[in-house]
């Protein structure tokens, strides 16, 4: 987007403290501990429960801002506009790759506290502007069907600590004084589905499970990683919300892993307690129970009756006291309550954002986290010189899908068609066609193509929903094919309270009918064409698609005008249905004439995420029903299969899905994820052989939904590749290369050791194979004796390696006392004597192992 600034107002900034340093509070040189009781003693009961609220009000008499608690950046930095993208977390995981994930994680940060700062120059303090970020989100993803499974590091406890604990220390930092950000993992705890009833729900685990599975994770992130945030759950565990849970917040979290920092309420979940979980009868008994039991902020309202809970001897003034004093410390150690000329890292320009080296970054992520699962005779890498190639799919020029959810708006992206398109030779030629819907077999609307455009768009911003006087800011875009979630397409706009006038020119290269929509959420909007009002939304509906003839080369003057009054959601796009009207017998002659065909398809995250509102077949409140392809894309892969050219699957999601027909008969299938910013480019390199594949899968892809347990069943048993002894499709850390590893036997420094004792595995790795290449070497443990049920095997480390073809390398791992423990039914960790397999190789169903005599 190239933006012409036409007219900011610069507010200056209310309230902002520190122009004087005469309160102890504001004083930096003091110890945070002195200062945080300063401010306390200061503060009356209303305004301290003001402060235990997201939305946490100014206090002026203090020259204390207000601050809103609530900011994200799960793969970037979210919902706050421009921003770099990285790929979805479960992408993230399958890099196998805890460096580039710390990495990732600095990056992001450095763009949040650069947002922040460019936030406070326009006086702006709202939500998703802040410097508390609510993530990772570090539940295990136990059941594909879980819609925000794609938010997850995975199934397994050991990587998702692994992750968990790269991704916080990346995104706060190492200043010995200050936080960059603060990480708040997620949801503690207990949490994975289902979204249609989690404000409710009551999920049960026995002890060994909770500690076996559901808790290492956070376990790491805390004392590991020194999170100083963690976010409890909407559920109940044993009957007690996670919100106001003893046993969670309490005895675990605060008693066993000394955690200093502070609880955040999900959104609503203090609420949740009388609303639905129905523990008390009102919001006062509700938020009393929170905060005796350690949830020290309410993402909410429910707070605000503190003080009647008071009076009600509910809780003490005391006990509001030792949770105000958390959240106290977390803003001194964010440098919050700082003068202005001593805040850190204030000095973090805007031009960091989306930097090319952020973006060097994303792509690099983006390589690593694609997965090979099919390569039938080799067929890929592909020639750059390949003559004639179909691009197809409902993927496959989508902005949108590549950036799953939680996401910001990053300026350089490319689709997968323009990432293989660049990619290509010259000579090459490169047709595509979207071939059918995501999910339903309605008339095919595409989004209008660049090459139609004759010129720029003209984009006019208002800091109104009523394109009310002059524009804050004109600019000029390529297409009309936005979406910026929660956030507002310019930084000094008003999130759900802004508008945009585009106006344009088509000229179409045919002469026929074609039906015109234009897509959007969060608002209305006026399509005028011609001078002339063609199509007109209401606030509750949208007009059906409407009919328009056109004449070659001859050019339609257009205006959308767009008024955003939804601060939750953004959107618009314009439509055609122009490859419906050509029929798809184009298509497929395309096909016929073609040396291959490229199929970009499976879901996307508006299928699959948080309690949305779908209800459709295969999908419910944004859980998975089931995990097949979606029918009308299987139908259509079987119609291209048929035709005899080389069909390459490129498939997209964030979860596990049953493509048992697609394995058998498709030549190569490459598992993208929700890639980022950078997978266009990322794709075309593994596709045509710049980059050779080395990603490996976090879940387990089960061949049927019937192998599962029921969803909403939180015990183990069944589940994943630690528990599920049945055959899978694809198994948990699996993944191909271009190339060819070999793995010797692993040797152990002893074979035979005491229970405190550590010791030392190591193997062999050998490139066989014609190219240089990256492999993840997994190992894992299985207690062959134990008395009490325990995993089928566990991942115990891994490491990621380069070596070039024709090269060894010997990988060791330490064999630690932990790595041989296992848990009793009292959810107690130990070690007892017997028969250990100590495995190695490139899955969690190698066969290559050793035995270890523990005595």
């Amino acid at each position: 987007m190239k933006a012409i600034l036409k007219l900011i107002f610069f507010i200056v900034p209310l309230g902002i403290i520190g122009q004087q340093k005469n309160l102890p509070f504001q004083d930096p040189s003091l110890a945070i501990e002195v200062r945080a009781e300063d401010l306390l003693n200061r503060l009356s009961l209303s305004e301290k429960i003001g402060q235990m609220q997201d939305v946490a009000p100014a206090i002026e008499r203090l020259g204390i801002p207000k601050y809103n608690w609530w900011n994200e950046c799960l793969h970037g930095v979210a919902r706050a506009g421009s921003a770099t993208s990285f790929p979805q977390a479960i992408g993230m995981s399958a890099t196998f790759n805890v460096s580039l994930l710390n990495h990732v994680a600095s990056a992001i940060s450095t763009e949040a506290r650069a947002k922040f700062n460019q936030s406070i120059a326009l006086g702006q303090r709202n939500r998703y502007q802040g410097l508390t970020m609510w993530t990772p989100n570090i539940n295990i993803f136990r059941d594909p069907r879980w819609g925000r499974g794609q938010e997850t590091y995975g199934e397994d406890p050991f990587l998702t600590s692994r992750m968990a604990v790269a991704f916080v220390k990346g995104l706060q930092g190492d200043d010995p004084n200050y936080f960059k950000v603060i990480a708040t993992p997620k949801h503690y705890a207990v949490h994975s589905g289902p979204e249609y009833n989690r404000h409710s729900f009551d999920a049960y685990t026995d002890p060994r499970d909770l500690w076996e599975t559901y808790l290492p994770a956070f376990e790491a992130a805390i004392v590991e990683g020194e999170a100083f945030s963690i976010m409890s759950a909407y559920n109940r565990y044993l009957g007690a919300s996670a919100t106001a849970s003893p046993l969670l917040l309490g005895d675990i979290l605060r008693d066993q892993w000394g955690f200093k920092g502070y609880v955040v309420s999900d959104c609503g979940a203090v609420l949740d307690i009388y609303k639905y979980h129905h523990i008390v009868a009102t919001a006062e008994e509700a938020s009393a129970l929170a905060v005796k039991a350690g949830c020290d902020l309410d993402c909410g309202t429910s707070y605000a009756t503190l003080a009647n809970a008071v009076e009600q001897g509910l809780i003490t003034e005391a006990e509001i006291d030792t949770s105000l004093t958390r959240l106290i410390v977390a803003k001194l150690k964010l440098g919050l309550l700082n003068p202005l000329d001593q805040t850190p890292f204030s000095d973090i320009p805007e031009s960091v954002i989306e930097s090319e080296a952020h973006q060097q970054l994303a792509l690099q992520s983006a390589r690593e986290s694609l997965v090979l699962l099919k390569n039938e005779n080799r067929i890929l890498p592909l020639s750059k010189n390949i003559k004639n190639i179909t691009v197809i799919g409902p993927n496959a020029n989508d902005r949108h899908f590549v950036l799953g959810n939680y996401f910001g708006t990053p300026n350089h992206s490319k689709t997968i068609l323009k990432g293989i398109k660049d990619k290509v030779s010259k000579q090459t030629k490169v047709h595509y066609f979207k071939g059918v819907n995501l999910i339903d077999d309605q008339p095919i609307f595409d989004v209008v193509g660049d090459d139609f455009y004759s010129g720029e768009v003209t984009a006019e911003y208002y800091n109104n929903a009523n394109l009310k006087g002059n524009p804050f800011v004109v600019s000029t875009v390529n297409f009309v094919d936005f979406e910026w979630g929660g956030a507002a397409p310019v930084p000094v706009l008003t999130p759900g309270d802004f508008s945009i006038r585009y106006s344009g020119i088509l000229k179409p290269d045919f002469t026929g009918e074609v039906a015109l929509n234009v897509l959007q959420s969060g608002g209305s909007y006026k399509l005028i064409v011609d001078g002339k009002e063609f199509m007109v939304s209401q606030e509750d509906s949208d007009p059906k698609p409407k009919t328009l003839f056109v004449e070659k080369n001859k050019k339609y003057a257009f205006v959308i005008e767009y008024q955003c009054t939804n601060p939750w959601m953004a959107s618009v796009q314009l439509m055609w249905d122009l490859e419906h009207r050509l029929g798809k017998e184009k298509m497929f002659q395309s096909v016929k004439e073609s040396d291959a065909v490229i199929y970009v398809g499976g879901i996307t995250a508006r299928l699959e995420g948080e309690e949305m509102p779908v209800d459709v077949q295969g999908f419910y409140k944004g859980d998975r029903t089931t995990l097949d392809l979606p029918k009308v894309q299987q139908e259509l892969l079987k119609e291209l299969h048929k035709l005899g050219k080389p069909v390459v699957f490129l498939l997209t999601g964030g979860s596990a899905m049953t493509i048992n027909w697609e394995q058998e008969h498709l030549d190569a299938i490459l598992n993208i994820w929700y890639p980022g910013q950078g997978g266009g480019d990322a794709v075309a390199d593994v596709l045509f052989g710049d980059y050779n594949p080395s990603g490996k899968l976090p879940i387990t892809y089960y061949k049927s939904i019937d192998d599962l347990p029921p969803f909403e069943d939180y015990h183990m048993k069944g589940r994943t590749y630690r528990y599920f002894d049945g055959e899978v499709l694809y198994p948990f850390g699996y993944g191909l290369s271009y190339t060819d590893f070999s793995y010797s036997k692993p040797q152990l420094l002893k074979y035979r050791q005491q229970k405190t004792e550590s010791n030392l595995v190591e193997v062999t790795v050998t490139n066989n194979g014609n190219y240089d290449g990256e492999t993840v070497v997994q190992y894992y443990v299985n207690d062959k004796e134990a008395s009490v049920t325990t995993p089928l095997k566990s991942l115990k480390g891994f490491q990621k390696v380069f070596l070039k073809k024709g090269t060894s390398k010997v990988v060791r791992f330490d064999i630690t006392p932990k790595d041989i423990s296992i848990f009793n039914n009292q959810g107690e960790s130990f070690i007892e004597p017997g028969i250990f397999e100590i495995y190695v190789g490139d899955s969690s169903t190698t066969t290559n192992k050793t035995l270890l005599t523990v005595e």
